[in-house]
């Protein structure tokens, strides 16, 4: 249950930061904006926003590469599982190996071709 929790959380961390902002809109403009105090840039809090946006996928970036080492870090350490299990494997020899293999490549002797007694 609490997994599940927990995804929806981080599923619905962007859109309740746009709806946080919509609701404290008017208290962001006058006391979290940045430019609050230049009217002419038409801001409206646009900065706040960005920032936390910027700052919720910047800590989403962490907990993702924490989880993952975190992850990295269990699998290497857990000893309870056996990774390579050798058993003993035995071979046989063989001392000598004959092979009954002419080749027709070898080289031939041409004077025997041709100096030969007389064939009848």
């Amino acid at each position: 249950m609490s997994l599940l929790t927990l995804m929806l959380v981080k599923a619905w961390v962007l859109p309740l930061l746009y709806l946080d902002f919509e609701i404290r809109r008017d208290y962001i403009i006058a006391n979290l904006c940045v430019n609050r105090n230049k009217p002419m840039m038409h801001c409206d809090g646009k900065c706040y926003l960005a920032k936390r946006i910027a700052d919720a996928k910047e800590k989403d970036a962490r907990q993702a590469e924490n989880d993952y080492l975190s992850h990295l870090i269990y699998q290497v350490m857990d000893s309870r599982e056996v990774l390579y299990a050798a058993s003993p494997v035995t071979f046989e020899i063989r001392t000598s190996i004959h092979y009954q293999y002419k080749s027709p490549f070898t080289a031939r002797n041409p004077v025997a071709d041709i100096f030969h007694p007389p064939l009848v």
